[in-house]
């Protein structure tokens, strides 16, 4: 018997958050009515039609807007980029404290979530009828709107291009290697942040250039990442999709791939519901701490890219925009991918304020889906065109690939401002003179089509992009240059040390093999010189940068006491073989040998060692240690157990495959099978099974649902998860199904095989699930090659009849290897009732 699989909208929480959804090919937008006449009825005139209509089913996620925004002219009073930030923020802050109050009170006082914005003046709130009416009735409250959303885009494929020597042809064709060996500018000193899916925190096109990378390898993400709760696996960025990281290799990929591969870059991930874009917006201009707190205006970015728009004139972020632009921070964005039709550039690329880029090819010819203006008020748009057509950069799992689209084209132009503002720090929070500039150097492209002059046109907007010629046309600024080696205390040369260099200008380098470092363009003034690297104590000294003259600080560290910590790590009483000892903060790590053994030298002080098993069948531990000589810790980690008692094992038994293969399911997506035997699963046994299509099986007729964390009361449930994923069944794959063992210990097999993902990714993979009647079940992986392939978007576990009780060993990390087994086994007194 088959079924077809139901929509995935079922499985999600019962408080519904109200979307549009959209794809945009190439781009990323959130697609909502945030600024839609809204619905008018007696006494609910604020309430938008689509919030009252979701109200009706009970709880809804919605925006609230408030009258009034913030008086910033202090910001454009300021004369340093830091400080208009700072008056922005403080600007912004009082007045969205003040104006929000009741509100506020109102929602705390009715224990309703809800989180206040201040960069907008905004307050996303989850409620109910009865207190949406409440919030409407609020004079200072001007409308109750929707949240959108979009997905984000399948990639647009392009075709390889050759390399222009070492570099890509769009790379080449803006001039950037001439402006990294004409000009010595590889965009030093400037940071870019990035609005986007994500990125992929190990690529090594990126790792280094990641803001929060240390010279030791350690990467602090305080200030330099954050993103909407469970998009990442841990506090690191990641990226599900694979668009930020394309776009971010385009910025700061340093093999050919990158126009600005000396710039930092930092990032918001999680686009693009408008909360997600909203929230990432106010980081940027204020980043925080990890954990959401403390923050600092004063390290955001120089540049915010932003690949994703959507059609037509929608104004819901331009406040968000004029922070920016008030804050001294290049708006920089796509105009779309809807050409070749003119009136078809996307908001926010077609603000006023915003700075949008067109895409262009090899032929130097404006491509076709590249959207035309005019843009608001009709503004010619784009305002510059860059190569956007067949680009080869970065994709997550350390990969790369050609894609085409606007999205493609604007970070170009950000890392062009980058190298700008590194040639000329005097431009630094000058947004209207790097517009002019970059105007001015634009080669012109002649086509009126959409109305415009041959010099400035709806097509290709001022022209084509020429960062040489930008870098070139910039002010001749009076700059310095600091130069020096670090050194132990004895002299000898020390690498890996970080270098801050605090002044007029503020930058970070690190110190090489020979110890030596150096920072180029530094402007006048006095300067404090620090270097430090664990297990030293640090050192600083002050120095004068004189304009045309090279300065030399050399500083040396002395080596801080040390101790040996040391013990052994087991896993319910067994000595565990690979358990992980890390210390945060730090690059100290061990692991345990075969007798569960570690060791680690570290400098006295206080610390806090992190303990894991080698797989994730065991549980974690924190001890706190303080090392002032020798230090003894053993620790003994538990198994990891559910509710009703599961624990799991992982080891590297024998791979077992299928025989008998199911015909529907590559077509239907799920397939219902009656079992050979019952199989019990939290204490009730079943013999009707419906296998899916994604890597997971149910005994409860299941949803299409995307995957998602453990336990959760949504469909599916009463569920096994060997690899929940967006996978597909095509021609070359196959699901297949068998009966092993002897009775009481039979096992019923289905298998997963050869299947690949359902995006485009041509990786594939093979796996299996072991239905035992005894109760126990087990998982079997082969073909384990790549990181998507060990989990990196999948789900693996199993889950109760209602979704209150899971066992989840993995959600969206990288989990399992190739030849690895699991198996799941139930407390030994299990309850067990058999239904059909």
């Amino acid at each position: 018997m088959s079924h077809h699989l139901r929509s995935p909208a079922s499985r999600r929480s019962p408080v519904r958050l109200i979307i549009g959804l959209v794809a945009a090919v190439g781009l990323l937008f959130p697609q909502g009515t945030a600024h839609a006449v809204p619905y008018r009825s007696p006494g609910d005139d604020k309430i938008a039609k689509a919030v009252a209509t979701d109200l009706k089913d009970g709880k809804a996620t919605f925006f609230v807007r408030l009258a009034g925004e913030a008086n910033v002219s202090a910001a454009r009073r300021a004369a340093t980029k830091p400080a208009k930030g700072r008056a922005v923020y403080a600007a912004k802050t009082a007045h969205a404290n003040r104006s929000q109050a009741r509100l506020r009170k109102l929602l705390t006082e009715r224990k309703a979530e809800h989180e206040p914005f201040w960069i907008a003046n905004i307050v996303k709130v989850t409620a109910g009828a009865e207190l949406a009416k409440e919030i409407a009735a609020l004079p200072e409250v001007t409308a109750i709107e929707p949240i959108g959303k979009a997905e984000p885009p399948k990639p647009r494929p392009g075709k390889a291009q050759a390399k222009v020597g070492a570099v890509e042809w769009n790379i080449d064709r803006i001039g950037a290697p001439r402006v990294w060996s004409e000009l010595k500018n590889l965009g030093e000193g400037v940071v870019v942040g990035i609005i986007d899916s994500g990125v992929d925190i190990e690529h090594p096109e990126l790792a280094g250039q990641y803001r929060g990378t240390r010279a030791d390898g350690y990467m602090d993400h305080n200030y330099n990442w954050t993103a909407p709760e469970g998009l990442c696996p841990s506090a690191a960025p990641c990226d599900p999709h694979y668009h930020g990281t394309h776009v971010t290799g385009t910025v700061v990929g340093k093999s050919g791939i990158g126009v600005a591969p000396g710039a930092k870059w930092i990032a918001a991930g999680g686009c693009c519901d408008e909360a997600a874009l909203l929230a990432g917006g106010q980081w940027m201009l204020a980043p925080t701490d990890v954990n959401g707190q403390n923050p600092r205006p004063d390290l955001a970015p120089d540049i915010i890219n932003n690949s994703w728009g959507g059609k037509g004139y929608k104004d819901w972020y331009e406040t968000v925009i004029s922070a920016w632009v008030d804050a001294g921070i290049f708006p920089m964005f796509a105009i779309g991918n809807d050409g070749p039709a003119c009136g078809t550039s996307h908001s926010p690329g077609m603000y006023t304020e915003s700075y949008a880029a067109g895409a262009f090819g090899a032929d130097d010819a404006a491509a076709s889906f590249s959207s035309r203006g005019p843009g608001e008020n009709g503004e010619i748009k784009p305002n510059i065109s860059a190569p956007g057509d067949n680009i080869r950069s970065s994709v997550p799992e350390g990969g790369y690939a050609t894609i085409r689209g606007t999205s493609m084209a604007s970070p170009h132009v950000a890392a062009t401002v980058a190298l700008i503002l590194s040639a000329a720090p005097s431009l630094r929070g000058d947004v209207a003179a790097v517009r002019t500039l970059l105007d001015g150097i634009a080669i012109d492209g002649d086509d009126t089509t959409c109305g415009g002059t041959s010099q400035d046109n709806n097509v290709y907007g001022e022209g084509r992009l020429d960062a040489y010629a930008a870098v070139q046309a910039a002010p001749d600024d009076p700059l310095g240059t600091l130069f020096g080696t670090v050194t132990t205390a004895n002299g000898a040369p020390l690498p890996e040390a970080d270098v801050t260099v605090t002044g007029p200008l503020g930058r970070t380098t690190a110190s090489g093999g020979q110890g030596a470092y150096s920072v180029l363009r530094l402007p006048p003034g006095t300067y404090q010189v620090g270097a430090s690297r664990f297990g030293y104590s640090p050192a600083t000294t002050s120095v004068t940068i004189v304009a045309g003259q090279t300065t030399t600080a050399d500083l040396a560290l002395t080596v801080r006491p040390h101790g040996l910590v040391s013990g052994t790590i087991s896993v319910a009483g067994v000595p565990e073989k690979g358990a992980t000892v890390k210390v945060p903060g730090t690059t100290a790590e061990a692991v345990t040998d075969a007798a569960g053994h570690y060791q680690l030298g570290l400098p006295h002080g206080s610390y806090r060692l992190e303990i894991a098993g080698s797989t994730r069948c065991s549980g974690t531990a924190g001890e706190q240690i303080t090392v002032a000589g020798s230090v003894t810790k053993n620790v003994d980690l538990q198994l990891r157990r559910d509710a009703f008692g599961y624990t799991c094992t992982s080891g590297t038994e024998p791979y077992v495959a299928g025989t008998q293969r199911l015909t529907q399911i590559d077509t239907k997506l799920v397939e219902k099978l009656t079992l050979p035997f019952p199989v019990p699963l939290y204490g009730t046994a079943r013999s009707d099974l419906w296998v899916t299509a994604r890597g997971f099986a149910s005994f409860i007729e299941p949803d299409a649902a995307e995957n998602e964390p453990l336990p959760n009361p949504g469909l599916p449930n009463l569920s096994v998860y060997p690899f929940w994923e967006n996978i597909w069944v095509d021609a070359q794959a196959g699901v297949y199904t068998a009966t092993v063992g002897t009775a009481p210990h039979r096992s019923f097999v289905i298998e997963w095989r050869n299947v690949t993902f359902n995006d485009g990714n041509d990786r594939r993979l093979s796996f299996s699930a072991l239905l035992g009647e005894d109760g126990t079940i087990g998982y079997r992986y082969k073909d384990i090659d790549a990181w998507r392939d060990q989990g990196l978007s999948a789900t693996i576990g199993l889950e109760n009849e209602d979704g209150s009780d899971a066992f989840e060993y993995s959600y969206n990390v990288r989990a399992i290897s190739e030849g690895q087994s699991l198996t799941f086994i139930p407390p030994p007194a299990a309850p067990r009732r058999t239904r059909p």
